[in-house]
């Protein structure tokens, strides 16, 4: 399973992106010195480095490991079921925040609904890449669909609309780069249109129809439900070009403007940094978007491909949809941006994704490209 060539374990341990992991550096560390506060307690800042550290350990492991195993189906399925299970179970867990999304393991929160989108990337990475030809069918639409929609449903009833969405986005994503119909894609939306307004007449809460509400008309309800997007707001555009400088942004400073160090880390990371700041910031996640992408258009089957195409959706939709949210283009929804905002499950899941990724790409290698007729027209 892990590598064993002549290059020497040492070599071999290290044998990864540097060019990802040179453009990860400064968004964590941005992270950090946005969350630090300078003086006195640190909780976040130095929770955080622990994560970091940990995480980037998970991240060299994952990426020695011959992840060709993945393609067994009856291992993934049964992945997929005890994952399930876990999601079920927390109805039955406390509070947090609102959600039974956590699992208290010590003074340690875990959250299985970032792991679980990992699962569901690999899952329709192996769904597909044997189906390729096939996906005008509207069975397969339906069979991909379901494995989408059972954990979408246990962690919107969380509630957790955030990470419902983004398990909603990598599929209806890689159903689009994996070759779907335009008449399906009609249904689709059509679908989703009428399960919105299901959901808006029994299902949502009073707090997120009115973030919803809020969305539309951000100056609705300032000290209530729009108090923290309209803060948000206020931060960015007082960053100007420039930006105040770090540790001087008042906004987050002050405590103005609420979970600055989760939800809200690109808004106070904007307001100390300026406009220069988040450019720069925007072109480090475009390299990272590259690097992942790369990986898949080099990669020696479907499978890889696929998992690299899923994993660049589940990053970008991600990230796009947390600074829409920070800038008031997007409902607030709670999801963190990928590897800046504080907490340990997020971590732990994009560079575990990471891992797998460069371990596909190492050991891809070993397999012929003739293989891929395989991955087309071979069985499940």
């Amino acid at each position: 399973m892990f590598n064993s060539d002549k290059k020497g374990f040492f070599q071999s341990f290290f044998d990864v992106d540097w060019i990802l992991v040179l453009a990860l550096i400064p968004i964590l560390g941005a992270g950090l010195l946005t969350m630090n506060s300078f003086v006195g307690d640190n909780y976040f800042a130095e929770r955080q480095v622990v994560w970091i550290a940990i995480s980037f350990i998970v991240f060299l492991v994952f990426s020695q490991i011959d992840w060709r195993f993945l393609k067994d189906s009856k291992l993934l399925v049964s992945l997929f079921i005890i994952a399930c299970s876990v999601l079920l179970v927390l109805f039955l867990g406390n509070r947090i925040k609102g959600a039974r999304s956590w699992i208290e393991i010590a003074s340690i929160s875990i959250q299985p609904a970032d792991f679980t989108k990992i699962l569901l990337i690999l899952i329709l990475s192996k769904y597909f890449s044997k189906r390729h030809m096939e996906i005008a069918s509207i069975k397969h639409l339906v069979i991909s669909g379901t494995y989408m929609f059972i954990p979408f449903v246990l962690i919107f009833f969380q509630p957790d609309f955030g990470s419902a969405m983004i398990i909603f986005l990598i599929w209806f994503g890689m159903i689009v780069v994996s070759g779907v119909s335009r008449k399906h894609l009609l249904w689709i939306f059509s679908l989703g249109a009428i399960a919105f307004a299901i959901l808006w007449a029994f299902v949502f809460l009073p707090h997120q129809k009115q973030r919803i509400v809020t969305f539309l008309d951000p100056m609705s309800d300032i000290r209530g439900a729009g108090y923290n997007a309209f803060q948000s707001q206020i931060a960015i555009g007082s960053g100007q070009v420039f930006g105040k400088g770090v540790g001087f942004g008042t906004q987050s400073r002050l405590n103005f403007l609420p979970e600055f160090e989760t939800d809200f880390v690109f808004a106070a990371f904007a307001e100390e940094w300026g406009f220069i700041g988040v450019m720069a910031l925007f072109f480090l996640f475009c390299v990272i978007f590259w690097r992942i992408l790369l990986v898949g258009f080099v990669a020696s089957t479907n499978f890889e491909t696929l998992y690299s195409l899923g994993f660049a959706i589940f990053i970008m939709s991600q990230f796009i949809i947390n600074v829409g949210m920070n800038i008031g283009l997007l409902p607030v929804t709670g999801l963190t941006i990928p590897f800046m905002s504080y907490g340990g499950s997020h971590l732990l899941t994009e560079f575990g994704g990471l891992g797998i990724l460069m371990g596909m790409k190492k050991y891809s290698r070993a397999t012929h490209r003739d293989n891929m007729k395989n991955e087309f027209l071979g069985p499940a």
